[in-house]
């Protein structure tokens, strides 16, 4: 069978797609509640920090053992380690790089389509007047537990089958003709978008005193680390580092394509929309309409301020159906690029190592992601999206992260005899910018160490209550599929069902090499 793979059609192509993998709902949600949760200004300057010395270096890291994976025509980490690692339990250790998009898709795809049926809400006026009836957060409720109806049909299950195809059918298209281009039609609208949102906030009366909690900052606040823990989390999760999108993308690279440029321009787009668009739209804006509740606000959590909290706070603003419908069309090409760059390393596994068809790869795949939709609407209200979203979210993030920055560390950031790393010489290969010297020394050593640090950190500051289910209470009770039982026995069985999909992707990993479909390829000296 051939081997030859697809590759980016041009050097815009992959960073507007990874940029498009990165600009998500982390940016427009996450980032507005993180940073108004934690001092508003004074958040922004350990983000800005955590960007400069734990995120770029990250990336740059991501995309080497991606143009590694590349070179030997795989797009994931277990050929990518067995070959790094050269140990037979490396391509195990690699499975870990599947896990996020694993769990993540399963969830993403029913919450995605919200907000194109918030958009549509928004568009035909109803929206508008569920707000103005004082009955936001009643229509919310209704529309995720199913109450909500388009004639017989749920409208959250209508919504999810019309951005379930929609994905379907970009990653159908492939790299170039699907991934590619929807990347350079969407990504230019979405900025659009976010600009002319901006301008609105920016002509409001009384705007200065919004942008002032954005822009000013305490730095007496600054000796709290659980602001520096938030900010460096917040860096890794936007940037989708950990995720093994980054990596996917990256395999399809040319062998001297400049991915040190590529990956530092992609992550200070991502930047530009997280800081100046998303902080710009909703903080001030929330603060001039909300004012001193923003941060009562921020605690209803990102789909609160989504669904919630910016409905209303466009419901008090002049022609506030039309920038209502702007808002949730920008949330939904950001929630599509980011759903389809989800999807792609698991297309990508298929393909590469089990030697699948394109189009039998999506179908596969497709399916795992149907089934995972449906476990996650009917397990919404038992907290299953909540499970998906920690381990796919954010604990396996942090703990890829750090396995990635040791291997980059131990095996090819070491200098060999006369010549550069191979590691640092895959980075700078076709590189118009050479990677100064003390960013070697962060990419060693303090990436690393900052990533294991945050991993213990997390762990001891709560992370063993979530990993104990000490913080569920002991009578909350969980309904899945119309059985009625504790919540902790439903998050015990939804935790062996993951364990389960582990499994499942180990034997597929197993069968790849057993069966001879994963190529045998040499080590890159």
């Amino acid at each position: 069978m051939s081997t030859s793979r697809e590759n980016w059609s041009s050097k815009l192509g992959v960073i507007l797609a990874v940029a498009g993998s990165a600009v998500g709902l982390g940016n427009f949600l996450r980032f507005p509640v993180q940073a108004a949760t934690n001092g508003g200004g004074t958040f922004i300057i350990p983000y800005l920090i955590a960007f400069l010395i734990l995120g770029i270096p990250l990336s740059w890291i991501e995309w080497t053992l991606g143009r590694y994976a590349g070179i030997l025509r795989h797009g994931t980490s277990p050929s990518a380690y067995d070959k790094i690692i050269d140990r037979p339990w490396g391509k195990y250790l690699g499975s870990l790089g599947l896990l996020p998009p694993l769990f993540i898709i399963c969830y993403y795809v029913f919450i995605e389509s919200w907000i194109l049926a918030f958009a549509w809400y928004s568009l035909t006026g109803k929206l508008m007047a569920v707000v103005q009836a004082g009955e936001i957060t009643q229509f919310f409720g209704n529309f995720i537990s199913l109450q909500e109806k388009i004639g017989s049909i749920p409208a959250a299950i209508f919504f999810f089958a019309i951005t379930f195809i929609c994905n379907m059918v970009v990653i159908l298209l492939g790299v170039r003709k699907g991934i590619e281009r929807a990347n350079k039609i969407s990504m230019p609208i979405l900025v659009i978008m976010g600009i002319i949102l901006v301008i609105r906030v920016l002509t409001l009366p009384d705007i200065s005193h919004g942008l002032a909690f954005m822009w000013n900052p305490d730095f007496s606040a600054l000796l709290n680390p659980k602001i520096w823990l938030a900010a460096a989390g917040q860096v890794f999760f936007t940037m989708s580092l950990g995720m093994g999108i980054v990596f996917c993308y990256a395999s399809y690279t040319k062998r001297h394509d400049d991915i040190a440029l590529s990956s530092l321009s992609a992550g200070s787009a991502n930047a530009f929309a997280e800081i100046i668009l998303g902080g710009t739209i909703v903080i001030p804006l929330a603060v001039i309409v909300i004012g001193s509740n923003i941060e009562e606000c921020a605690k209803m959590g990102t789909f609160g301020l989504a669904f919630q909290s910016m409905p209303l706070v466009f419901g008090k603003l002049p022609l506030g159906s039309l920038f209502m419908t702007i808002w949730f069309t920008m949330l939904f090409i950001a929630g599509v690029t980011s759903a389809i760059s989800i999807i792609q390393p698991l297309i990508s596994f298929c393909e590469d190592d089990l030697k699948i068809s394109h189009k039998n790869s999506v179908l596969t795949v497709g399916t795992v992601s149907l089934i995972g939709g449906i476990i996650a609407i009917a397990g919404l209200a038992a907290g299953a999206v909540e499970e998906l979203d920690f381990w796919g979210g954010s604990f396996f993030l942090v703990v890829l992260g750090a396995v990635q920055a040791l291997i980059f560390t131990i095996i090819l950031g070491k200098k060999r005899h006369r010549r550069d790393s191979i590691g640092f010489e895959l980075l700078n290969d076709g590189s118009a910018i050479r990677l100064p010297k003390f960013f070697r020394i962060i990419i060693r050593f303090v990436c690393p160490a900052a990533l294991i640090l945050l991993l213990v950190a997390w762990i001891v500051h709560d992370g063993w209550n979530v990993l104990t289910m000490s913080n569920i209470k002991e009578t909350a009770e969980a309904n899945f599929f119309g059985f009625t039982m504790s919540q902790r026995s439903f998050i015990l069985g939804f935790r062996i069902f993951l364990l389960a999909l582990i499994g499942l992707l180990n034997g597929a990993i197993w069968y790849a090499w057993k069966s001879g479909r994963a190529q045998k390829h040499r080590r890159i000296h």
